[in-house]
């Protein structure tokens, strides 16, 4: 898709977070306080990411997962920005910036923290999978 058609398609904060690695501001994003069944895609592509199953309030003011749905549909790059050191989390296919990766998630759920923008995502509901192309994600919710 070409960055003309992007900036069309994307809201601007959609676009600068997932092209520019821009970050939403905490406990702005749709997705911070909602707690519905369903999956998150990348907003760029549809690839499926997240299940809500794997979704806790960390308190950071970002949507927060144990883990993506899985390993493959992900890759992690260091980000040196800001003077820190983090792994910055990318969508695979579209290459879309969707967060960080941090060492302080549920050591019950494997330890990991993957802090999310929700202008990254967007979210469909178990109702919807099926319709939408998503029915082999349905067995998450059985």
């Amino acid at each position: 898709m070409s960055e003309k058609d992007l900036k069309h398609r994307l809201s601007k904060e959609a676009y600068e977070v997932t092209q520019h690695a821009a970050t939403e501001a905490p406990f702005s994003g749709q997705y911070d306080d909602f707690y519905e069944d369903g999956i998150y895609v990348d907003i760029v592509s549809g690839e499926p990411l997240f299940s809500s199953r794997d979704k806790y309030d960390a308190g950071c003011g970002w949507p927060s997962f144990t883990k993506p749905i899985d390993k493959e549909v992900i890759k992690s790059e260091t980000d040196t920005s800001f003077g820190m050191v983090r792994d910055e989390v990318r969508s695979k296919n579209a290459n879309s910036h969707l967060g960080h990766v941090f060492d302080d998630g549920p050591t019950e759920a494997g330890g990991k923290r993957f802090c999310i923008n929700s202008a990254a995502l967007r979210f469909v509901p178990v109702s919807d999978l099926a319709d939408e192309g998503y029915k082999a994600y349905q067995k998450l919710f059985e």
